[in-house]
C-alpha cells in the first residue's frame, strides 16, 4: 500500500476532510490545507455555477502563497467532490474549471465514469471514488479510479450500512492502491485504529462542521456540540440515497424521526436547480463521531486536538517515529517491532 507521490510527505497527519454539501467553503479548505490535511468541498457548492472559479482561484493562489513562505512545511493538496450522477447538469461545465486549475485531486461520487477520470489523469489529477460496498469498489477501480474512499457504517452524509473493518477487510482482499476510511472518526485514536485497520488516510467530515470557518448557521454548530451517536437519524426520506442526520433537525422540521417514510431514489437530484436544498439546510448531516466535538473551534485547533491524540495513540502502542509532514503506512502500524 502507498500514498500516490502528490500527497507524499505532505500531510501532518494521516487525513482527508470530507466534502460536505454546503458546509464546505474556501475558508475551511484553505484553513486545513494549510494545518497539513487535505481540505475538499463539493464543487456544487459554488453557486451560481461560475462562483466555481471564483473558489479555485482564491484556493489555488493563497495555498501557492503559503507554500513560497513556508517551502520547509508546504500545505497539503486539496481536492473537489463531482457528483456523477446523471441529474447533475453541471458535471462539464466543472469539471472544465477543475481541469483549468489542475485540481490534484477529484472525489467522485453517485456513479464511476472512465470519462471523467480520463479528463483528470490527462491534466495529472487523481480520483478517489466514494463506495459503501465492496462491489462498487471494483467496478470504480474497473473504470479507472486511482484510489477509493470507503463510506462506512456511522459516516455523515450520505453512508453505507457495512461495518468500517468489514468493508477494509473485503477491499483490501484485492485492492492494493490508496485506501481511505469514513465513518464516525472524530478524533485521533480513530484516525490511528484506520491505519491499523488498513487504511491509507482517515476521511473525515462532520467533526468540520463545528469549526469557525464552516459555513453552518450558529445553531447547526451548537447541535453538533450537543450531540451524540444516539442523536444520528438513518434516512433516504431528504435526497433519495440514504445518509445519516441529526435527530433535533428532523423534530424541528416538524417530522418524526421514528416514523420517516422511505424516498424513491429515481428521485434524486443534484442538478444546479435548489429543489433539495431546503432538505440540506433545515434537516442537518451529521455522522456517528459527533459526540467527541466539545465547542466550536478554528479548524487549525480542532487539527491539532487530532494531532496531540494520534501521537499519544502512537505512544501507548510503542509507536515512536516521528510523524511530522508524514505518516506510518499500515504496514509500518501493523510490524511487531512497533509494540
Amino acid at each position: 500500500m502507498s500514498l500516490p507521490s502528490l500527497l507524499k510527505d505532505r500531510l501532518a497527519l494521516p487525513v482527508m476532510c470530507s466534502p460536505m454539501f454546503i458546509i464546505s467553503n474556501p475558508d475551511l479548505v484553505i484553513a486545513q490545507c494549510k494545518a497539513g490535511v487535505v481540505g475538499s468541498f463539493p464543487a456544487l457548492n459554488a453557486r451560481p455555477a461560475p462562483v466555481l472559479e471564483q473558489w479555485l482561484d482564491r484556493i489555488t493562489t493563497e495555498l501557492a502563497e503559503y507554500d513560497a513562505l513556508h517551502p520547509d512545511r508546504p500545505a497539503a493538496p486539496f481536492a473537489v467532490n463531482q457528483i456523477v450522477h446523471k441529474s447533475n447538469d453541471r458535471l462539464e461545465h466543472d469539471l472544465a474549471l477543475c481541469e483549468k486549475y489542475k485540481v490534484p485531486i477529484i472525489i467522485t461520487s453517485l456513479g464511476a465514469r472512465e470519462d471523467v477520470n480520463e479528463t483528470v489523469h490527462a491534466y495529472g489529477g487523481i480520483v478517489l471514488h466514494d463506495v459503501i460496498t465492496n462491489a462498487y469498489a471494483k467496478k470504480a477501480i474497473e473504470k479507472g479510479a486511482d484510489g477509493l474512499i470507503a463510506v462506512a457504517a456511522g459516516a455523515g452524509g450520505h453512508a453505507g450500512k457495512i461495518s468500517p473493518f468489514a468493508l477494509l477487510h473485503e477491499i483490501r482482499e484485492w485492492f492494493d492502491g490508496p485506501l481511505l476510511l469514513s465513518g464516525a472518526i472524530s478524533n485521533g485514536n480513530a484516525i490511528l485504529a484506520a491505519q491499523a485497520a488498513g487504511a491509507d488516510l482517515a476521511y473525515i467530515g462532520s467533526a468540520f462542521i463545528g469549526t469557525a470557518e464552516a459555513n453552518a448557521l450558529d445553531a447547526y454548530k451548537q447541535m453538533i456540540v450537543e450531540s451524540s451517536a444516539a442523536d444520528i437519524v438513518y434516512s433516504n426520506l431528504f435526497t433519495g440515497v440514504h445518509g445519516n442526520y441529526l435527530r433535533q433537525s428532523i423534530v424541528n422540521s416538524g417530522l418524526d424521526p421514528e416514523a420517516l417514510p422511505a424516498s424513491d431514489p429515481s428521485k434524486m437530484n443534484f442538478g444546479s436547480g435548489t429543489a433539495k436544498a431546503k432538505a440540506w439546510k433545515d434537516i442537518w448531516g451529521a455522522g456517528q463521531g459527533v459526540g467527541a466535538v466539545k465547542e466550536v473551534v478554528p479548524a487549525a485547533d480542532l487539527i491539532e486536538r487530532f494531532k496531540q491524540e494520534y501521537q499519544a495513540a502512537r505512544h501507548r502502542l510503542g509507536i515512536t517515529s516521528a510523524i511530522a509532514r508524514t505518516t506510518a503506512s499500515p504496514d509500518e502500524l501493523r510490524s511487531p517491532a512497533h509494540y
